[in-house]
């Protein structure tokens, strides 16, 4: 048990910082795109369908959170974008299906472990696999996300949660345990590439400003639930409100004005920027890249990358980055059953 979790906190310690008030370091990982076989099964969800891309057209907004819990979001500034085109909804099973058949592509999860970058670990141990949400039988402090954290041999993007994953209801879902280099590699195969964070954060705010949410000023307007978030007593009980106990199939819920599906919650999505909690007290006025590397104070020697919207796992307990302007973050191999990504194109002329 306990190499096996030497394991899980080496490889998963990124999903426990996107949601707690952590943050990560000063690499550079190449930016590759590995092609071995296809997996087994996948042509049950192949779809080559094309997301359908909405315009966005460029201006200014004020970028960031003035909340308290919400340091590394501050300070709040002024951010000019120019227009780009961006996927209505998050890339799902079906379409990255079609990704992995046309290049044999091989996911972070599905790869076998390199025995020097564990040592003192059994070889026996070191078995491809991801993280997976495991709710616990009872209520537990909030302290350790090991309580709800499990890391699954097996879990990778066609079966997120393991062996025991229906393929069958997957195909419209957006796809998860993905690692940044995993939408790299789609988004550069499509034409296409990653959002910055101030892309995405103009994108999820639909043009409004000084709303406490994206999509408004209350979190259950009218008494409906907008957005796939967690409803109940975190982390031992998912009262489903909402309809959804896990991950929702993509367009479940209202567009935002700009008719964009699911920038808030759902599944994680993975940003181009790297992550320090300092940015935005340097960060330029008109296009932001992000910094040049990455540094977490909490994990100096952890490279990640800005995630932004939350999962269906965020509540007012927990989490609660479906906020407006609020920011995550995760290690760039590490991948998730919470954590996926959509991808933007620059104005062609």
């Amino acid at each position: 048990m306990l190499k096996a979790g030497f394991i899980f906190l080496c490889l998963f310690l990124f999903i426990f910082s996107g949601c707690q008030n952590k943050t990560a370091q000063e690499t550079k990982t190449p930016e590759k795109v590995i092609v071995p076989k296809v997996p087994v099964n996948v042509n049950q969800m192949a779809d080559t369908t094309k997301t359908k891309m909405v315009w966005i057209a460029g201006g200014t907004f004020q970028m960031g959170s003035d909340e308290l819990e919400f340091p590394d979001a501050q300070p709040v500034h002024a951010v000019t974008v120019d227009g780009f085109w961006m996927d209505e909804h998050e890339v799902t099973y079906g379409q990255y299906a079609a990704f992995v058949k046309a290049s044999g592509y091989k996911t972070v999860a599905e790869r076998a472990l390199d025995p020097a970058d564990y040592p003192g670990v059994p070889v026996d141990k070191l078995v491809p696999g991801s993280a997976v949400f495991s709710a616990p039988a009872q209520a537990v402090s909030l302290d350790n996300p090991l309580q709800w954290w499990q890391y699954v041999p097996g879990a990778n993007w066609f079966q997120p949660q393991g062996q025991a994953t229906q393929l069958k209801n997957l195909k419209n879902s957006p796809v998860v345990q993905v690692s940044y280099e995993d939408a790299l590699a789609y988004a550069r195969w499509a034409g296409k590439r990653l959002p910055t964070e101030a892309e995405w954060e103009y994108a999820a705010r639909g043009g409004k400003e000084k709303q406490k949410y994206y999509w408004g000023s209350e979190l259950k307007p009218g008494n409906r639930w907008v957005a796939n978030i967690y409803q109940g007593s975190f982390p031992d009980k998912n009262t489903g409100e909402d309809g959804f106990l896990g991950v929702a199939p993509v367009k479940s819920f209202p567009p935002n004005a700009y008719g964009l599906y699911d920038m808030e919650c759902n599944v994680w999505e993975w940003c181009s920027d790297f992550y320090r909690p300092d940015y935005y007290s340097q960060s330029p006025a008109k296009n932001p890249q992000g910094p040049a590397d990455s540094y977490d104070p909490d994990e100096p020697n952890v490279e990640k990358r800005v995630q932004r919207g939350g999962s269906f796992l965020c509540s007012d307990q927990y989490c609660i980055r479906y906020k407006a302007g609020s920011r995550g973050k995760g290690e760039v191999t590490s991948s998730s059953d919470n954590l996926g990504f959509r991808c933007v194109k620059d104005k062609v002329n």
